[in-house]
This record gives structure tokens, C-alpha cells and sequence, in this order.
């Protein structure tokens, strides 16, 4: 694999020095696992492990139309937003569908905000901020930090080792500066493994200390590196959506089970009367989490057919072999008045229909996030 195209993040020799396997992910040279996907994946369920999300972006909007900005560019409301808040939010484009999703980090109310978007769509979606811009200043700092999931049901523990008691304080959703090392970090209480912990923004320039400090001091907690592998086994048994898989720019909120952070009733935002004339029109499917009745891993672009004509009623959005239950699970859009719980199916696994039915998300319940 040629890989000198590829964009590194602050800690690639650190991933080849613990023998991660590297791919190419959204043009990233990225770890894709070290010991093994299940084995990671269990790590984060019972104890601790460490994710290099450097490759995410990061976007600042500032001044006094900051929030107007925002306001139009996003579909929850910014505005109730208070100091070191954050909020999972989404772009959405003017046919009613979705540019990308995000999380809205609130440094300074009224006037500063920090935006994490995904790593694929990070030119994209500045891209969409100039171009919707309502007059705030805008900046695309994704090249000046480095970020660090922690992440599992010791994590805070492994954090208070690096910050102190008062990391422990920070509630879901929000986050600190906190000093690392003579320089400001931003450590926010948020995850996409449905464990508790918190995602670290660092200078670039403190990453690999920030890591190795982190592999040192989670030794008694036998922390684990993890890759892009289990990343993706770990959001898929919470049915958190992937953008490319649940959602993109032909979906819509509402069919994909975002009604939540679609504010319509608060503000205008663009693509909003789209967006609800979809929603009015009557949705044709729905995102739904479905368990397999037989053998077989359902996977992405695999059709779903009804059990009787065996016509398509839908397709598989994310799927995998659930290391947490040891059964295989799933993710996809079905006809609508084929999503109520319990409804069986079929999955076209390699030409044979394999049966499968509708279940009640997220997959795994008992984590520490719940807690």
C-alpha cells in the first residue's frame, strides 16, 4: 500500500511501534487494530482503552454572529447552550438532508464556539460554514490539535491519574480546560463507544506525551490501544449513526431517528421546510436495530427482503458480530410499517435469505455510561 498521500496524525509511530495494523481510512494512514477487534472491543467494556481520534476536525466560530451563524448552520439550538456545554447537533443542507453530524462545544456563550466534525467531511463542512456564513469568524484549526479518546468503566480513573480529583466533576456533555503539561487542554465528557469517559483535544505538539502518559498510568488498569475496528463494533452496539452509513446528504433526520436534535419549533434553520415536508409527506423507512435469528453477520449494503414475497424492503446500514452479546447485530433502514419491534425479516447474506427480526436499541444496555 503506498501510503505517502496519506495524512498522518501526530501519533502514527506510536501506532507502528505498539504493531497496530494501518489503513487507509478517509485518506488517513490510521490503526485499524493491535491485538485484535474483539479483544479491544471487550477492553472498553470492562476496564480502559485508549483512541487516536486526531483525525477528527475541529472548527472555531467566533464574534457577535457567532450564534446567528450557528443558529442557521445547525439544526439543534445553540442558543440555550451555557459556558463549557457541548451539544451532538447536526449540518443539514437545503434539500432537508444531512451534511455531516457534529458535537458544538460552547468556550464562550454568545461569542465562541468549538466544532468537532468528522474527519471525512472536515473540508466539506467548512466549506458549508463559508458559504452559509451570517457573519461570524470562522476558523479551521483541525491541523493545531491532537485528540484522545478515554474511554471505558475505569477511564475516569485513568484521567484523574493525568488531571486530578476534578476531572471527576465534569458532567455528561460538558467539558474543562484543564492544564497538561504547561498547555491547555480541552477534556469533554463525551464518547462514541456508549462507555463513560471523556475525548482530550490537545496541542498537536503534546499528543504523544499525552498518550504515553496515558498507556504508563492506565498499566494497573491494563489499558488497551484501540483501533478504528473496534471503534466501529463498540457505536454499532449503542446504534450510534456513522456518517457515510446511517446518514449523509440524502437522509433525513427524521427516518434516521434524530428527531431529537432537530429543533423546528424553536428556530429556522436552513433546509428546514424540506426537511419537514419529508417528515409531513409520510417517512417510507425508518432506521431501525435488528438482531439475526440464524447464522450470518449482516453487513453494509446488504438488502433486507420481506419474509413472505421476499421483495426488498430495505438495506443494512452498519453490521457485525457483537462481542458483547456473541450474537450478531445490525443496523438498517426498513419500510416503515415494517419497524415496530419484533417484525421479521430477512438479510441477504451472500445470495440466501437469513432470517432476522427487529429489537429494541441500543444492543448492549448495561454499560458504565448508564450507570
Amino acid at each position: 500500500m503506498d501510503t505517502s498521500q496519506l495524512k498522518t496524525t501526530p501519533l502514527k509511530n506510536e501506532h507502528e511501534r505498539l504493531g497496530a495494523r494501518m489503513v487507509d481510512f478517509a485518506g488517513w494512514f490510521m490503526p485499524v487494530q493491535y491485538e485484535g477487534v474483539k479483544e479491544e472491543h471487550l477492553a472498553v467494556r470492562k476496564s480502559v482503552g485508549l483512541f487516536d481520534v486526531s483525525h477528527m476536525g475541529e472548527i472555531r466560530v467566533k464574534g457577535p454572529k457567532a450564534v446567528e451563524t450557528l443558529q442557521w448552520c445547525t439544526t439543534n439550538d445553540v442558543s440555550i447552550l451555557k459556558k463549557n456545554q457541548a451539544q451532538y447537533s447536526l449540518f443539514p443542507n437545503a434539500k432537508g438532508g444531512i451534511v455531516d453530524d457534529l458535537i458544538v462545544y460552547c468556550v464562550e456563550p454568545g461569542a465562541e464556539y468549538l466544532l468537532c466534525v468528522n474527519a471525512s467531511n472536515a473540508d466539506k463542512d467548512f466549506e458549508f460554514l463559508v458559504k452559509n456564513n451570517r457573519g461570524a469568524e470562522l476558523a479551521n484549526e483541525s491541523s493545531k490539535w491532537g485528540q484522545i479518546a478515554v474511554q471505558g468503566p475505569q477511564a475516569m480513573a485513568l484521567l484523574e491519574k493525568i488531571y486530578g480529583a476534578g476531572v471527576r466533576d465534569i458532567p455528561t456533555f460538558e467539558f474543562r480546560e484543564m492544564s497538561f503539561s504547561g498547555q491547555k487542554t480541552l477534556v469533554a465528557r463525551t464518547g462514541y463507544t456508549g462507555e463513560d469517559g471523556c475525548e482530550v483535544f490537545v496541542p498537536a505538539e503534546k499528543t504523544v506525551e499525552l498518550w504515553k502518559q496515558l498507556l504508563e498510568k492506565g498499566a494497573e488498569f491494563d489499558v488497551k490501544a484501540i483501533g478504528l475496528g473496534a471503534r466501529d463494533t463498540l457505536r454499532t452496539e449503542m446504534k450510534y449513526s456513522l456518517y457515510g452509513n446511517e446518514i449523509d446528504d440524502e437522509s433525513n433526520p427524521y427516518a434516521a431517528g434524530l428527531a431529537w436534535v432537530v429543533k423546528a419549533s424553536a428556530k429556522d434553520f436552513l433546509g428546514k421546510a424540506e426537511m419537514l415536508a419529508k417528515k409531513e409527506k409520510g417517512l417510507k423507512s425508518k432506521l431501525i436495530g435488528f438482531g439475526m435469528l440464524e447464522r450470518g453477520i449482516p453487513r453494509h449494503g446488504y438488502r433486507l427482503l420481506a419474509a413472505d414475497t421476499k421483495e426488498p424492503i430495505g438495506i443494512v446500514t452498519s453490521g457485525t458480530f457483537s462481542p458483547s452479546l456473541n450474537e450478531s447485530v445490525g443496523i438498517a433502514y426498513i419500510r416503515s410499517d415494517l419497524a415496530a419491534a419484533g417484525s421479521e425479516f430477512l438479510v441477504e447474506v451472500r445470495d440466501r435469505g437469513v432470517r432476522a427480526r427487529v429489537i429494541a436499541t441500543p444492543f448492549v444496555k448495561n454499560t458504565s455510561l448508564k450507570k
